[in-house]
C-alpha cells in the first residue's frame, strides 16, 4: 500500500507539472559569512527565483569538495556546476588568465574594474571554454601589500629584507626586483618567521593581515597594492550548453548581481580590518606605486605570453 501512494503521489506531481529541482552543486574553500560564499548564495537565491525553482544551488563551503585545483577538475568534468576560485589556479588549465597574477598591473582599483568588466575581461572569460569552463563573472580579492617590521614607503626601503612570499615564481621575482629577497613559507608559519626574525615581512590582503595577527610582530602596513589577483566563477560547458538561452541570461544576470554583493562586503570586510590594526597599534602606510612599477620590466620580462596582454591592460583608460 505505500509503495502505491509513493507512486500516485509521484504521477499527481507530474500531472499537476511541478517537478522536482535541479540540484546545482556550488563549491568555495572559504567558511560560511565570507564575502565569496555570501556572494554565490545570492547567486543561488537568483536564480532559483528566476527560474520559478527549476534550479536549486546547494553551496558546499570550506573546501568540503576539495581544494581549488580539485574544485576546478570537478568543474570541468561536470561533478561541480557552481565553482568560486581564485583565477591562480585556474592558470594550470588556461595560461592567458594567469596575466592577472602579474604584479603592479592595475593602477588603481578603478583600472581594476575596467580591465576586468570591459573587453579583456570578458575576453579571458569566454577563453575558458576552450577547456570546458565557462566563466560568469570575477569576485574581489582585494590587493596584497607588504607588511614589515621596519616601515616601507619607498622600494628601497625594501632592499636587504627577507620576505615571506606564497610558493610562486611570480612573487619571488617581483620581491627581489625590489632588492628584497623572497622567501617561500606556509602561511601557518609566518607569524612566528616574523616574530623570530626569520623574515622580516610578508605581504597579504587586509583582513588576512588583521585574522592572522600579523599586524602584532610586522606593525608597518604600505599599502602598495602590487597584486590584485581577482576571484571568479565558474560553470562547466556541459551545463552551460544544456541550458535554453533565456536560462543563460538568467545564470549571467544572477552573476553579475552576486558579484556587486560580494565587492560590498568585501569593501566592508577591508575597510573593518584596517580599522582594527590601527587600532591595534599598526602604522599604515600609502605610497605612490610609480616607483615600484618602474622596477617591474624584468619581472614581466621572464612571462612574453603575457606580453601584448599587459599592454593592452595598461592601455586601458
Amino acid at each position: 500500500m505505500r509503495r502505491l501512494l509513493v507512486v500516485l503521489l509521484a504521477s499527481l506531481l507530474v500531472f499537476v507539472g511541478i517537478a522536482a529541482p535541479i540540484v546545482l552543486k556550488a563549491a568555495d574553500v572559504h567558511p560560511h559569512g565570507y564575502p565569496t560564499v555570501e556572494g554565490i548564495k545570492m547567486m543561488g537565491k537568483v536564480i532559483e527565483l528566476m527560474t520559478n525553482g527549476k534550479y536549486k544551488v546547494e553551496v558546499y563551503a570550506s573546501g568540503q569538495l576539495g581544494d581549488e585545483k580539485e574544485v576546478i577538475e570537478q568543474t570541468i568534468m561536470n561533478a561541480i556546476q557552481i565553482a568560486r576560485v581564485s583565477v591562480a589556479p585556474v592558470q594550470t588549465f588556461y595560461n592567458p588568465i594567469g596575466v592577472f597574477t602579474m604584479p603592479y598591473l592595475f593602477r588603481d582599483e578603478d583600472h581594476y574594474w575596467k580591465v576586468l568588466e570591459g573587453p579583456i575581461g570578458e575576453e579571458i572569460l569566454k577563453g575558458l571554454e576552450k577547456i570546458g569552463l565557462v566563466g560568469l563573472c570575477y569576485y574581489d580579492a582585494g590587493a596584497r601589500s607588504f607588511y614589515t617590521k621596519k616601515p616601507v614607503q619607498k622600494p628601497e626601503d625594501l632592499k636587504g629584507m627577507k620576505i615571506r612570499v606564497q610558493a610562486n615564481e611570480v612573487m619571488i621575482a617581483m620581491v627581489n626586483a625590489l632588492g628584497a629577497t623572497g622567501v617561500p613559507m606556509a602561511y601557518a608559519e609566518v607569524y612566528t618567521a616574523l616574530q623570530t626574525g626569520v623574515v622580516d615581512g610578508a605581504e597579504n590582503n587586509p583582513p588576512s593581515y588583521y585574522t592572522a595577527r600579523h599586524f602584532e610582530v610586522a606593525p608597518y602596513y604600505c599599502l602598495d597594492s602590487h597584486t590584485r589577483t581577482p576571484e571568479i566563477v565558474l560553470i562547466p560547458k556541459a551545463l552551460w550548453d544544456k541550458l535554453t538561452p533565456e536560462e543563460k541570461i538568467i545564470f549571467k544576470t544572477a552573476a553579475w548581481a552576486s558579484a556587486q554583493y560580494q565587492k560590498y562586503l568585501w569593501k566592508k570586510m577591508e575597510e573593518e580590518a584596517l580599522a582594527a590594526v590601527e587600532k591595534g597599534g599598526a602604522k599604515i602606510f600609502r605610497p605612490d606605486i610609480t616607483a615600484f612599477q618602474k622596477l617591474m620590466q624584468p619581472v614581466y620580462d621572464k612571462f612574453p605570453q603575457y606580453k601584448d596582454l599587459i599592454q593592452r591592460i595598461q592601455a586601458v583608460k
